[in-house]
């Protein structure tokens, strides 16, 4: 992938602030910082990952403010004040603007708006923030943090995010209707071709997931209604692609339930190769399910790469994937954590052949119609332009 470089220009600057840049799964935050169009940009970042995956030139990494223990300790435990205080990282990062400067800050996840708070009401720029999926979840083991997050919504002009789903988590947290703005992940359909796939005449099906191996991407659930379809399929395969804190449990559970050869776990790919996976396979899994601890899916980006090569979905009516998914028509939606209407579905589905094109040349469709990268953009660039009109308040105090 060719190193992306910006050049001086005279467009609007907005700092993309991102608390590490950037983790494996986050290739959608990318997309983002690198398809600006009428917009310039610069990374902020407190730690660099994955720099050969995701080249970007222009990154400026936060340095660590000098540690002063009796400072540290007045504004923590006397003032208290929150972290970005007493780690002397409010003053580092006003520093680093006033020599960046910047018409607005995109910050990446709803926790880290939070912790960035202080530097939100001080700096007189306008910022946004966007929220993903987990970063909705409320914190109360983390004294202050309902409370912060709950100011945060009032306070920046505009609230983004990634599906309708979070919208209604977002109201429940007080933000107010009017601020908030439908963020779609943008998918750059070049890389992702319309594929057409032959059936399988002698039952060799095979499903994919692509995912962080995590509870609320229903992994177990995935791998059990496999197993059942399995059993009457013997030539059927199951690739989940990713990495993550779950893959012994799913691969112990394979090996439980006597499918180990049937169920690959190769690791994360990069986007070649998902998407020539994707056009090896017939059919795109992903069985999210609400966590505990009310984590949950905005709409998966690997969801919308698949569909976009032609491959139907059976997945859950869970966060955004139904505002992706329209049942019976891109694909076919079950209750979450129900390994028997999955596996229902999965026999469904492979049924009728026709039916299997039908609902992947419809899924094409629906992901070149709702999720191209370029409109996604133009929307994103919106949405700074309005939040730079509603802040332009706070730029002439």
């Amino acid at each position: 992938m060719p190193e992306q470089i910006t050049e001086p220009t005279s467009q609007p600057i907005v700092a993309s602030y991102c608390t590490t840049f950037l983790k494996p799964e986050m290739r959608h935050i990318y997309r983002q910082v690198t398809g600006l169009q009428r917009y310039s940009t610069f990374v902020l970042t407190r730690e660099r990952q994955c720099e050969t995956d995701f080249p970007f030139r222009d990154v400026e990494l936060i340095p660590r403010a000098r540690k002063n223990f009796v400072k540290r300790f007045w504004l923590k435990y006397v003032m208290q004040k929150p972290p970005v205080y007493y780690r002397g990282e409010l003053q580092v990062l006003i520093k680093l603007l006033a020599h960046r400067p910047a018409d607005l800050m995109h910050i990446y996840f709803g926790h880290t708006g939070v912790h960035l708070l202080p530097l939100i009401q001080e700096w007189n720029r306008p910022c946004v923030v966007s929220f993903h999926g987990m970063d909705i979840q409320p914190r109360p083991q983390q004294e202050g943090y309902d409370t912060q997050m709950r100011e945060l919504l009032q306070t920046v002009p505009l609230v983004l995010a990634r599906s309708r789903s979070l919208f209604a988590e977002l109201e429940k947290w007080g933000c107010p209707p009017e601020k908030l703005r439908l963020n779609r992940t943008g998918i750059p359909l070049e890389a992702f071709p319309f594929t057409q796939r032959p059936m399988p005449a002698d039952g060799s099906w095979r499903f994919v997931q692509a995912c962080r191996l995590i509870e609320k991407k229903g992994l177990l659930t995935a791998v059990l209604a496999f197993a059942k379809f399995h059993r009457k399929n013997p030539r059927a395969r199951f690739v989940i692609a990713g990495s993550g804190p779950m893959k012994d449990r799913v691969s112990a559970l394979a090996k439980e339930l006597g499918i180990s050869e049937a169920v690959e776990l190769p690791g994360f790919l990069s986007q070649a190769e998902l998407a020539a996976l994707y056009a090896q396979s017939h059919i795109f899994l992903h069985p999210s399910e609400l966590t505990a601890d009310q984590n949950q899916e905005g709409v998966p980006n690997s969801m919308l790469e698949a569909m976009a090569t032609g491959l139907p979905v059976v997945a859950t009516r869970h966060g955004g994937i139904p505002e992706a998914v329209t049942h019976e028509r891109t694909g076919l939606l079950v209750a979450e954590r129900d390994d028997e209407a999955l596996f229902r579905a999965l026999e469904q589905i492979t049924a009728a052949d026709d039916s299997l094109y039908i609902l992947g040349e419809a899924a094409a469709r629906s992901v070149r119609e709702d999720f191209e990268q370029t409109h996604a953009i133009e929307r994103l660039e919106s949405f700074y332009d309005e939040a730079r009109e509603l802040g332009a308040g706070r730029v002439a105090r």
